[in-house]
């Protein structure tokens, strides 16, 4: 049952003391009848409505207030003041710049001062009121109030929040006596903008000034730290807040393991996870979002699964540890759990859910996410659709990628790049040439990622001089220094055509140190070129950095096999035992009624197995008809021809197709994902079926896709 509330009795005629009784003799004096009722009372009474309108700020009724001041014939400058700073801590803080317009419209600068500024200047920034705050600056200047500290500190804040930070800095440089809220506003600017170098620089600039931060400041500091990776200036401040005795309390705590865990710094985010006291979202988000970094995204899940509530964040943070953790069906599986709870999704959600899609690489997936994207609203943002560029290009759709880049109306730098870089997995450098050159034809300039796209693209499409020019131009016309990607590329590009001594004088001359993926790059060349010396070299030099490389020793141990040194092989293979390293598994998925199949080499595990293993014989009867012989080179084992025979028939990738074959009819196109590189003897396999069985068939391996028709692979046996 609802309860009425009765109005209290007001005296006629009215006095003060009279008007304060009764608008606090009730728990509800802010009720707009209540109001209107004294409001009438004060009129037929003759006393002053600035009476009224002290008494009402005093109150929740905000709106009724400005409502009376607008009425009021003249303004008494405090009582505007503290009106200003009421409209400007209110949820409508625009209605304080308003309230300044009607004051200069009724009395021009005669109703303010100096105090007026500071709280106007505040209404502009939660505003993000540029304009009003300029001209607000103006009358500041006009009236010589500009050299006020307070009012600085105010313009700096209203520039900041303003996104005119260079504008912000110039007031800051100019304000002759700086308090610690100046600077804290100051580096909260740098912060918000994503300055986090800007941010650190300050707080050394307020060290020098021998002005001690509080913790408001070494809060935004420490943050700042986490953003930009900065692990040991983190520590620096960290053991500044010890040596200072200042107090750990929960913002302070909440930031430096949030710090810790955006590092990667699990061992310290642990240790004070275990002494916070009070475990907030903010810090089990955090440990969420920072174990998957070092490789332990059970763990966070485990902390997620004991959450009693979760937001949006949280959630997020989960789907993106799955996606960027190589566990993409585990992302889009919460994803749809979220779904279920009810909760709806953001911008950062979907970003997470399309690299899902994109890794997973399953084009049903990626076309579903597609229609929930515009169904909610996402479709116009430029980072999604420059993610759906990305997600449809891995998933084999090149048609599907182009046409998101097509209706897009804006691009960016990134849009570019994405397309380029679909070109190039997909083996179209002629496509990905004539985007690299449309893009800077309309002035869009290219970056870093831009030139290791371009650079791939000229690799697997062996165009060696295009891939020259490119990389000189690199430094020539974009004033961009090559870092160790495109000496990759470079090294890849040279590799691939046979030009291993170029490769080799380009690793040695460098002013880079070579890197693992540089030596493994020359090492990959040599293996396809079957360059054993050289190929020894590279491995070795692979090893000296990363000792337990499991491709550097695997290709050792290849090179041994070739020259049957058996024993040499068994000492290598007994040494990756003892280490517990191992050979990465290759691994084929095949999507077919909306369910994702998995298969390993010699898969025995899938229900139809022996289903599977009868077609792999009649495919394999088949193509030998048309001149198939399985090409067992790439088998390096100590095993008789029979047996090597066996092994290369059972790869993954042919199984995955054979039960493919057996669900999908002639003129269908099948989709496999593969791990590792398509070897040549499944490359040839893949080729000569979809000639025989009159199918399309796209393979994504390890660093490109590969689409088969007609006995013709996109690669031109170039990969």
């Amino acid at each position: 049952m609802s309860t009425v509330t009765t109005l209290p009795t007001i005296p006629v005629p009215l006095t003060s003391t009279a008007l304060h009784a009764a608008l606090s003799s009730t728990p509800t004096p802010t009720s707009l009848p209540h109001l209107k009722q004294i409001h009438a009372q004060v009129l037929r009474s003759n006393l002053p409505p600035s009476l009224l309108l002290k008494l009402l700020l005093s109150s929740s009724s905000l709106d009724y207030a400005l409502s009376v001041f607008t009425h009021l014939p003249k303004c008494h400058t405090p009582l505007s003041n503290k009106l200003f700073r009421s409209l400007s801590r209110s949820a409508k803080p625009e209605t304080a710049l308003l309230a300044y317009e009607k004051i200069r419209l009724k009395e021009g600068l005669l109703g303010i001062d100096r105090f007026s500024f500071p709280p106007l200047l505040k209404a502009a920034s939660r505003a993000s009121g540029l304009n009003e705050g300029k001209e607000i600056h103006g009358v500041a200047t006009k009236l010589g109030f500009d050299k006020d500290p307070f009012v600085q500190t105010g313009l700096v804040g209203m520039y900041a929040s303003c996104d005119r930070i260079s504008e912000a800095r110039l007031v800051f440089d100019k304000m002759s006596y700086r308090d610690v809220v100046a600077w804290s506003i100051m580096m909260d600017g740098y912060h918000q903008r994503g300055l986090y170098d800007d941010v650190l620089q300050l707080f050394e600039e307020m060290r020098s000034s021998n002005l001690k931060p509080d913790e408001m400041v070494l809060t935004t500091i420490i943050s700042a730290c986490g953003r930009a990776r900065n692990l040991s200036y983190g520590e620096v401040i960290h053991d500044f807040i010890i040596e200072n005795n200042f107090v750990l309390d929960t913002y302070l705590q909440s930031a430096l393991l949030t710090m810790y865990a955006s590092c990667g710094c699990m061992e310290m985010a642990q240790k004070l996870f275990t002494e916070i006291s009070s475990r907030n979202l903010v810090v089990l988000t955090a440990m969420i979002s920072g174990y998957p970094r070092v490789g332990r995204v059970e763990d966070a899940r485990l902390i997620f699964d004991q959450m009693e509530e979760k937001d949006l964040v949280c959630w997020s943070a989960m789907i993106s540890g799955y996606a960027e953790s190589d566990k993409p069906q585990e992302a889009l599986n919460l994803f749809s759990e979220m779904q279920v709870f009810g909760i709806k999704p953001d911008q950062v959600t979907i970003l997470s859910v399309i690299s899902a899609c994109a890794r997973l690489g399953v084009l049903d997936r990626a076309k579903w996410i597609h229609m929930y994207v515009d169904k909610n609203g996402f479709g116009g943002a430029l980072p999604v659709n420059n993610a759906l560029i990305d997600m449809y290009a891995k998933c084999g759709n090149l048609g599907a990628a182009r046409g998101v880049f097509e209706k897009m109306q804006s691009r960016n730098v990134i849009s570019w790049t994405s397309m380029i870089n679909a070109f190039a997995i997909h083996g179209d450098a002629s496509n990905a040439l004539k985007f690299f050159y449309q893009m800077k034809d309309e002035n869009i300039k290219p970056n870093g990622v831009t030139f290791v796209g371009v650079l791939y693209a000229c690799s697997h499409a062996g165009l060696v001089e295009e891939g020259r020019r490119t990389f000189a131009s690199m430094t020539n016309e974009h004033n961009i220094t090559p870092k160790h990607e495109h000496y990759g590329c470079m090294v890849d590009l040279f590799g691939r055509a046979n030009l291993l001594r170029d490769a080799l004088e380009l690793v040695e001359t460098m002013p880079l140190a070579p890197n693992v993926v540089i030596w493994g790059s020359l090492m990959a060349a040599c293996q396809i070129h079957g360059e054993n010396e050289l190929g020894e070299f590279a491995a070795k030099q692979v090893l000296e950095l990363e000792p337990d490389h499991d491709g550097a020793l695997v290709q050792l141990s290849n090179i041994y096999a070739k020259d049957r040194r058996w024993q040499d092989v068994g000492e290598l293979r007994n040494l990756m035992k003892q280490r517990g390293i191992s050979k990465e598994r290759g691994c084929s998925w095949i999507e077919l009624n909306n369910q994702v199949y998995e298969f390993v080499m010699a898969d025995k595990k899938h229900e139809q197995a022996d289903k599977i293993y009868e077609k792999l014989d009649e495919v394999v009867k088949e193509l030998k008809l048309v001149g198939y012989t399985p090409n067992t080179s790439s088998v390096l084992v100590n095993v008789e021809e029979e047996g090597k025979k066996e092994v290369v028939l059972w790869h993954s990738e042919k199984l995955a197709l054979c039960y493919g074959l057996m669900s999908e009819g002639k003129g269908s196109c099948i989709r496999i994902v593969k791990n590792l590189r398509v070897c040549e003897d499944c490359h040839t396999f893949i080729k000569l079926v979809s000639k025989v069985y009159g199918m399309e068939i796209i393979v994504r391996d390890r660093t490109r896709f590969h689409h088969y028709k007609a006995g013709v692979c996109s690669c031109n046996d170039y990969w």
